[in-house]
């Protein structure tokens, strides 16, 4: 697999694959650390599990051609945690190889993503399913999002302009690398575009702006994906792809 991910190319490749069934698959669970393989016995809900163990299978069977590593030999790890330097709560990382890439996983019913680029990187993907999204809305939302996301027609249309704000939100602070841990208010990130937009994390030591972009999956999810704002108005470049 070749992939343009030459140092300062404005470039991220992110993956998306489909999980099913009611139990982790043995030929994913073998891939899986210890560590892993523990943590995913303490998911209680099976969908959760299988999303879990299928993301760490799937992002070492990708990073294995990425990186010339049989999958088994990919050690997953996490970065310290930029705002308080804990190495536990970080954002994923790969640990062996040593490698320049950044890496963002997520999951969630049905679907598992990766995304990888040479600078941090974060990707979200949420199933599209009925939330209370006036209830949400409050403790979620700046002000000028709420507009957008309650001045859409009660339905469809405003459970995807509420996720298009969620994903976004989540993409940002996955790669800033603190991940929900800070109010969702402050962090606006204008879905009356359809982007990619800027957005500002505010989180000290991190870079000031991030871009960020939805990505076109299937339509039963909604997914963004974020890196550092280029800082020399090169143009950010998403390729996206399915992985079987």
């Amino acid at each position: 697999m070749t992939l343009i991910l030459e140092p300062g190319t404005a470039v991220a490749h992110a993956w998306w694959w489909r999980t099913e069934g009611s139990s982790p698959d043995p030929r994913d669970l073998a891939l899986l650390s210890e560590n892993e393989r523990e943590r995913a016995a303490r998911i209680v809900h099976p969908p959760t599990a299988v999303g879990f163990v299928a993301g760490r299978a799937a992002s070492r069977r990708i990073l294995s051609e990425l990186l010339g590593v049989a999958p088994a030999e990919i050690g997953l790890g996490r970065r310290p945690c930029p705002g308080c330097g804990d190495p536990l709560h970080g954002p994923p990382a790969v640990l062996y190889p040593q490698s320049p890439l950044w890496i963002s996983i997520s999951h969630t019913t049905g679907c598992g993503m990766l995304a990888v680029a040479r600078v941090p990187v974060g990707v979200d993907v949420e199933g599209v399913r009925d939330f209370p999204v006036e209830e949400l809305a409050p403790a979620t939302l700046t002000e000028s999002e709420h507009e957008v996301v309650l001045g859409a027609e009660q339905g469809g249309a405003r459970t995807w302009a509420f996720l298009r704000c969620w994903t976004r939100k989540e993409a940002v602070l996955k790669a800033v690398g603190i991940g929900i841990t800070t109010d969702l208010r402050a962090v606006e990130t204008r879905p009356e575009s359809a982007g990619p937009v800027v957005v500002a994390a505010g989180v000290p030591g991190t870079p000031a702006s991030w871009t960020v972009a939805d990505l076109a999956v299937p339509d039963a999810w909604a997914a963004a994906i974020s890196v550092p704002a280029p800082s020399d108005g090169s143009v950010f470049e998403v390729r996206l792809r399915e992985h079987a």
